[in-house]
This record gives structure tokens, C-alpha cells and sequence, in this order.
């Protein structure tokens, strides 16, 4: 399949890059990370999430959060969601344009991170999305562990074949596949996503990666030749899930927006400005981060 002469790329970092950390992270400084994706070109953004505040407590702040979002009528936020009630209170806020659904492949990681087993979460997602266009709004379904589960190993293709074909029977705006904790390979990557691309044709596909491994950038390399359009990314590299032992960050969004951008891959970012975002989230976190790209020279740097 011929690559994509432009890939979108989706900011996660307010949500899954910061849900994670145990130290608490200010609601201002979350809203600061929103504005700067905001200027370093993101048009995407998913800035949290509306779930139990006691079992995500970084995330407890959304109703506040979302009112300190800037006005822009180009910028889309997505809030995640993981049953109705966490959507009515999405859609609640008026701030919010899209919602975010997960679905799982299997039933141990689906009871641990959402309450409920793998056709249960499912069923959940799809009645999400009809919600949120009954509220005039967008939603989108990520099929979580799509390359392996933390308790039950590896999953079935067609298991997440056939998740996507019922996942796209809803119309979402877009059915995702993700690498919850990071265990895919670029060879894995590139037949799971021919396969479901072909199994809901005409539906767009995003890809979500975990660099545990690091196959991340390889894994989103894959993707994209295998036809993805969308790819989710968090400054910095921050990321992991709660209920997924040993999930380290998401795939760098300055480092995906590297290897895009120098494969003639245009992404819309301002590399540059997404470098220096990283550098000042390095400073609200006070460590290290993960990325590589906002720590080498510039290139080219004449």
C-alpha cells in the first residue's frame, strides 16, 4: 500500500502522558501543555479524561481543566470516556468535541482497567458513539491490547478483526488499534493493520504505540506504510497505564514528528516549537524524559 503523502497526528500527552505520574501535576500546567500542542501545531488534542476520580486521581481535575481550554474553533478535544456516565459528563462541560471510547480484546485486562469484560467494554464503546452524535459530537473507538494483553498474553488477530468490524458497524469517526503495553513489532503491526484496514474499508484507521520495547517508532513506521493516517503521540515520551504493570511511555511526539517529517511524511508540525515544549515539560516534571529527539542538536542546524 502506498504511505500517506500526510499523516495527522494526535496529542495525548494531557491525558495518557500525565494519568500515570504520581506527582500531581497542576491543572494550570496541563492546560499550558494544551496551548503549547496548540501552537506547535497540533489540531487534535486528547487533553483527559472523565473517569473515577479515585482510581485516576491525576485526572480528577477535568471539569476544571476543560474550562481553561482556548477557544479555537480548529483544535478538536477529545475527552476520554469509558462508559455513559463518564460521557454525559464530557459532554456536560459544552468544551469537549469528541469522545474517546475503549474497548479491550480480553476480559482480565478489561475487568482491571474499566469494570468490565471484553464484550461488555465493546458494548459500552459502541453506545458511547451513539451518544455523542445524539449530542451533536464525534466519537472515536480505540481497541485497547490490540497486540497483546499483560495477564493473557498474546491475542488472537482475529479476535481484534472482529472487534473492529463490530467497533465500525457503529460508525465511529475512526476505529483505532493500540499497543497498550508496548509489545508489537513492526512485522505484527503491519499484518494487524492490513488486515483490520481491509476488514472495515472505507473507515479511517489510527495507531497507538508504546515504546516498552522500543519497537514504538518502528511500530508507527509500519503503520503508516500499511495506509494509518492518524497517529497519537505524547510529548516528551510520558505515558503509561495504571492498570497495565510495566507500560512505559507513549511513542515521543517529537520523535514521531522527526522520522515523519525527514521520510517526506508531512505531519503539520512545527518541529522546533514542539522541541522547546518538551524541554519545558521536562521542567514541570523535573526528570528526564524519554523523548531523544528534544535532546540532540538540531538537524539539519544550517
Amino acid at each position: 500500500m502506498s504511505i500517506n503523502q500526510s499523516v495527522e497526528m494526535v496529542e495525548v500527552g494531557p491525558r495518557d502522558g500525565l494519568q500515570n505520574e504520581s506527582r500531581v501535576i497542576s491543572t494550570a500546567d496541563k492546560a499550558e501543555l494544551v496551548r503549547r500542542a496548540i501552537d506547535y501545531g497540533t489540531r487534535r488534542i486528547e487533553v483527559t479524561s472523565f473517569v473515577n476520580p479515585k482510581r485516576v486521581p491525576q485526572l480528577s481535575d477535568a471539569e476544571q481543566l476543560v474550562t481553561l481550554l482556548p477557544d479555537r474553533a480548529d483544535v478538536t478535544y477529545i475527552g476520554l470516556v469509558l462508559n455513559r456516565r463518564g460521557a454525559e459528563r464530557a459532554l456536560a462541560t459544552g468544551r469537549i468535541d469528541e469522545l474517546g471510547a475503549v474497548c479491550v480484546t480480553t476480559d482480565s485486562f478489561g475487568i482491571r482497567n474499566q469494570g468490565q469484560n471484553a464484550a461488555e467494554s465493546l458494548a459500552a464503546a459502541i453506545e458511547i458513539v451513539a451518544l455523542a452524535k445524539a449530542y451533536g459530537r464525534s466519537a472515536q473507538i480505540t481497541i485497547a491490547t490490540a497486540f497483546g494483553c499483560p495477564f493473557e498474553g498474546r491475542v488472537a488477530l482475529q479476535q481484534v478483526v472482529e472487534m473492529a468490524k463490530r467497533a465500525a458497524d457503529a460508525a465511529p469517526r475512526e476505529v483505532a488499534l493500540a499497543d497498550t503495553i508496548g509489545v508489537g513489532a513492526p512485522g505484527q503491526v503491519a499484518e494487524t493493520v492490513g488486515r483490520v484496514r481491509e476488514a472495515i474499508a472505507g473507515l479511517p484507521l489510527r495507531a497507538h504505540f508504546h515504546n516498552t520495547r522500543n519497537t514504538g517508532l518502528a511500530n508507527v513506521w509500519a503503520a503508516v506504510c500499511e495506509g494509518v493516517a492518524t497517529v497519537d503521540a505524547s510529548l516528551g515520551g510520558l505515558g503509561g497505564c495504571p492498570f497495565a504493570p510495566g507500560a512505559a511511555g507513549n511513542v515521543p511526539t517529537e520523535d514521531v514528528a522527526y522520522l515523519l517529517e525527514q521520510s517526506g511524511v508531512v505531519t503539520g508540525l512545527d518541529l522546533a516549537k514542539a522541541v522547546d515544549a518538551a524541554r519545558w515539560l521536562t521542567g514541570v516534571m523535573e526528570r528526564s524524559l524519554p523523548a531523544l529527539v528534544s535532546k540532540a542538536p538540531a538537524f539539519p542546524n544550517v
